[in-house]
């Protein structure tokens, strides 16, 4: 569980890191060892262009890869993913075959959950863990390499990046996709047609948010 080199030299990783990886040897955890860094690993600093909250790994084994809000292939829409698709086709005409977005992640979006693990079958077992310091310091990372365009679905992602968007950053503030909020503010919301359009603006390549580009 070595941190991701472009991100090592963060304070989160000399300080509550090390507290943290202690306590999760000998655990089984989900996403597991070898996705905990995921989001990190896939997305530098250098190739953030949007960030996208998410609160805990998924907690049924199989589910969580590592990436807030995807899952493994194969694996059925949980239903929040399900309403972000629905809220997709609705805005852009079409969404993802199925719930691995991997292709967001290698297009520079940083889908990073504010605790990185979790015990199977116990949300939240781990969000007082200390891993809330390591999203604000990505992001804080991540503005040295531009203007960012951020997501954020819900109170506790609101919460947690308060006061880090910046004038020149996009800041899109809905409710969760989740079935108990999404038809308060979720639905109808446009965020994907709206990311492009300021991405459009400042000359910047879109993203294919669909994965149909390859």
């Amino acid at each position: 569980m070595k941190p991701p080199a472009n991100w090592a030299h963060l304070h989160f990783f000399d300080s509550e890191w090390p507290v943290i990886r202690d306590r999760l040897l000998g655990l089984e955890f989900l996403p597991g060892p070898q996705a905990i860094f995921r989001a990190l690993e896939m997305t530098p600093p250098s190739q953030v262009r949007v960030v996208i909250l998410g609160q805990d790994p998924y907690p049924t084994p199989g589910h969580a890869d590592g990436l807030a809000f995807s899952v493994t292939k194969g694996t059925p829409l949980p239903r929040s993913l399900n309403n972000i698709f629905k809220e997709m086709r609705a805005d852009i005409g079409e969404a993802p075959d199925e719930g691995d977005l991997s292709h967001w992640a290698r297009q520079g979006v940083l889908m990073l959950n504010t605790s990185l693990s979790v015990l199977p079958g116990a949300a939240g077992a781990h969000a007082k863990w200390g891993w809330a310091r390591l999203a604000s310091e990505a992001v804080s990372e991540a503005q040295k390499h531009g203007p960012l365009a951020y997501i954020l679905w819900g109170n506790h992602a609101q919460k947690a990046l308060a006061g880090l968007p910046r004038p020149e950053d996009l800041l899109i503030e809905t409710a969760h996709p989740s079935p108990l909020s999404a038809r308060r503010g979720f639905f109808g919301s446009r965020p994907f047609s709206r990311v492009n359009d300021w991405l459009r603006d400042q000359g910047r390549t879109p993203i294919d948010w669909t994965g149909q580009s390859g």
